[in-house]
Parts: C-alpha cells; sequence; structure tokens
C-alpha cells in the first residue's frame, strides 16, 4: 500500500461486537484505518461504546466523530421509534458537520457505508471528493406468486415496504447522491438495477457483509468431520418474509426419518403461526421452536447441525448463511437476494423461484440430498469455510476496499 489518505466515513451504525449494520460500520473502519487515515461520522448514541472499546483496544489512524440532529429527536428515536426518519435528518446534520471537517483536513475520499440503504441520500455526495455510496441493499422484491401464502399482516408489510421504496425513489436528493456517486455499489443484482435507474453510472454488486478472523476461527471451531445428526436449523426473526412456513413444507414433504428434527432459532409475529403450521403437517414432534438466543448460542446450534434452510423472499444480506458456512454447515436458500451472493454451487443449494409449490418440492429434494450424500456434505462443508475465508473476512475486505480507494482516485485525478 503506497501514500496513506484521508478517508471520511459515513457509518449510522457502527458499533464494537454486533453483528448486522453496527458490526458493518465497526469491522470496516477497523481493518481500513490500517492503510489510511480514517475519519467517522457515527451517531452519538455510538460513542459510549466505541471509546469504551477504544480504550481497551486502541487504533491508530482511526478518528470518531459524534453527531446528533438535535438532543430531542435523540430521545424521540429511543427504541428506534422514527428511526427513518431520523436517519434523514442525521444525513442532513452530517453533512455540515462534514463540510466544516472537509475544509480543515481536505479528504480524498468520502465513502458513505451504513445504513445499508439505497432509497435515502447521503448529502456527503455534494461535497467535492468522490464519494462511494454503499454498499446499499433494499432493492429486492418479494416474488408476486408468494404474497398469498402472508397472513393479512404480512401483506400489508408488503404494500407499506414497497410504498416506502417508491417514495424514496422520487426523492431528488437520492436521485443526486446517485448521479454524484463515483462508483455506487449494491449489495444484490437487484439493488444494482434500482441504482442505475435513479442515474449512477459505475455501479457493481458487492457484499456488505463479513466475518472477523477471530470469528472465523471460532466458527471453524464449531465444526467437525464426525457425522451430524440429521438435523436442519432455520435462524432469525419469525417474520413471514423469512420464508420459515416454506422450509416446514419442505421438511414435512421430504418424509425423513423419525429421528430427523428442525429447529428453528428466533421469535417475532410469525412464531404462533410457524408453530400452528408444523402441527398441521404433523411435524411437531421433530420440530423444536427455540426463542432468540445469545449470538453464541446460537452459533453453537450451527456446529450440531447438518444444514441451515434459510428460505429468504427478500434480503439484502443474510449473515447467518456466512456464519453457516464458516461453522461447516451447509446452506440451502433461494436463489435470490444477498443470500444468493454468498452461497454458490460449490457451497450449498440455490432454488430456483418460480411458484411457492415448487420451491417447496425443491427445498425438500436438497433436504433429502444432503441427508442421503455424505460425500456431498463433506465438499459443501469444505467449500463453504474455504470461501468465508478467502471472500468474506473483514481483513481481506478492506485490504481491497484501501486500495479501491487509491485506484478510484488515480482514475478520478486523470
Amino acid at each position: 500500500m503506497s501514500q496513506r489518505l484521508n478517508v471520511l466515513i459515513s457509518a449510522y451504525a457502527c458499533r464494537p461486537h454486533e453483528g448486522s449494520e453496527p458490526g458493518v460500520g465497526w469491522n470496516l473502519v477497523i481493518e481500513l484505518a490500517k492503510y489510511h487515515h480514517i475519519w467517522v461520522l457515527t451517531r452519538g448514541n455510538n460513542q459510549s461504546p466505541i471509546e469504551a472499546e477504544l480504550s481497551q483496544h486502541p487504533v491508530a489512524n482511526l478518528n470518531f466523530i459524534y453527531c446528533e440532529p438535535s438532543e430531542f429527536l435523540a430521545k424521540l428515536n429511543q427504541n428506534l421509534r422514527i428511526v427513518h426518519l431520523h436517519y434523514y435528518l442525521w444525513q442532513l446534520k452530517a453533512y455540515w458537520v462534514a463540510k466544516k471537517l472537509h475544509d480543515e483536513i481536505n479528504f480524498n475520499i468520502i465513502h458513505h457505508v451504513t445504513y445499508v440503504r439505497y432509497s435515502t441520500p447521503s448529502f456527503l455526495a455534494f461535497l467535492p471528493p468522490p464519494f462511494i455510496w454503499g454498499p446499499v441493499g433494499g432493492g429486492e422484491t418479494t416474488p408476486n406468486h408468494f404474497w398469498q401464502s402472508f397472513s393479512l399482516r404480512g401483506k400489508i408489510y408488503e404494500i407499506l415496504r414497497d410504498t416506502a421504496r417508491r417514495l424514496g425513489e422520487i426523492d431528488p436528493f437520492v436521485h443526486q447522491t446517485a448521479l454524484r456517486s463515483s462508483l455506487a455499489r449494491g449489495t444484490t443484482q437487484d439493488t444494482v438495477n434500482r441504482l442505475k435507474a435513479l442515474g449512477a453510472s459505475e455501479v457493481e454488486v458487492y457484499s456488505q457483509l463479513g466475518l472477523s478472523t477471530h470469528e472465523i476461527t471460532s466458527l471453524n471451531l464449531k465444526s467437525n468431520n464426525q457425522q451430524r445428526a440429521m438435523r436442519f436449523i432455520s435462524i432469525g426473526r419469525l417474520l413471514h418474509w423469512k420464508g420459515f412456513h416454506l422450509g416446514l413444507q419442505a421438511f414435512a414433504q421430504a418424509n425423513l426419518p423419525e429421528d430427523a428434527e428442525y429447529w428453528i432459532i428466533g421469535d417475532g409475529p410469525e412464531r404462533q403461526h410457524l408453530q400452528q403450521l408444523s402441527e398441521a403437517l404433523d411435524i411437531s414432534h421433530q420440530t423444536k421452536f427455540w426463542h432468540q438466543l445469545s449470538r453464541e448460542e446460537t452459533l453453537n446450534k450451527l456446529g450440531e447441525c447438518l444444514a441451515l434452510i434459510h428460505p429468504s423472499l427478500h434480503e439484502s444480506g443474510g449473515l447467518v448463511c456466512l456464519e453457516a458456512m464458516a461453522a461447516g454447515c451447509p446452506v440451502i436458500c433461494l436463489n435470490i437476494g444477498g443470500p444468493a451472493i454468498h452461497v454458490t454451487e460449490e457451497t450449498g443449494f440455490k432454488i430456483s423461484v418460480n411458484t411457492p409449490q415448487q420451491v417447496i418440492d425443491d427445498l425438500a429434494s436438497a433436504m433429502i440430498q444432503i441427508v442421503k450424500e455424505p460425500d456431498l456434505w463433506q465438499r459443501y462443508s469444505q467449500a463453504g469455510q474455504e470461501r468465508v475465508q478467502t471472500d468474506f473476512s473483514w481483513e481481506s475486505k478492506g485490504l481491497a476496499q484501501a486500495k479501491l480507494y487509491q485506484e478510484l482516485l488515480l482514475t478520478t485525478c486523470q
């Protein structure tokens, strides 16, 4: 790595020792500080955990700037009650803070990292340095044929979600963010298509997710070469679009031996419906519903299962798929959204999405195959671990991103 650059990162969500978006923000900036001088704009409520971590483990070349639209809005947003409004107004505040900071530091690159959301603008795109947007996501939609399996609550959710996306797409500042991006990254092809429609010229698919070396090593230890129990697992909030109802129907249809099990870990509004479905399918004696567990407990469960069933119908990420692969647990997912980016034909099953019954049939077939072919399971298990180590470690992603900054700066200066 040659010259260190001055880089401003916009990371509304950024906290140590967390998953999801806070983990994306934190892990990326930690890695980038190895190669460049990094300034991070983030929310004020992230200050305590960040400062506590840095007091124990200082990081050179890493500076945090905490910003809030107002104390009143911060209090109003407790428990994320008005998170989307707060996020939008935070972007405005961040612009003015960044503008003053740029006058002092003269940033070479500005990069929006979190939230990973394409339908909200980043006003930092209006500053002079080259601007990288993303990866951002949210451009995925539920295939039409699958709405029929949703409850009224689920259908209302989907309508509101699509409406919010479309409203975001007519925001002129979202268009300007796309137009002013030197590079826009989408977490999935669906989001890339939306970014192009908004006016972004340089666009590519790139996953926002990663795992640290410590996490990968810990997950690898949960894997072993011994034959695992005939047990499948699904993990996540129990929401209609997670598709767990499809997994249950496929498990019932697969007609596996009586000692086969299906574990579901998580809580949410669909819990009662899923439990009733397992009873109606006459598999309640083979199905175990765990409540939400700690991350460590959840990851331990992965090491006890044959495969992860992840039939999500619209998802930009799917970190659990990477965690499963690192734990040597092959993934059976749908060939859409973020999971389709992470899982390959060498590491698991990617089920085509045409109709609900076709998906159920193919999920069942994959379950039967993974049970009957231990050599296939072994190949998937090893290939998944290798893929995570090579392509999804935060260390490798941080290095690639640091190099990209220099390449982009050379291109824009020509």
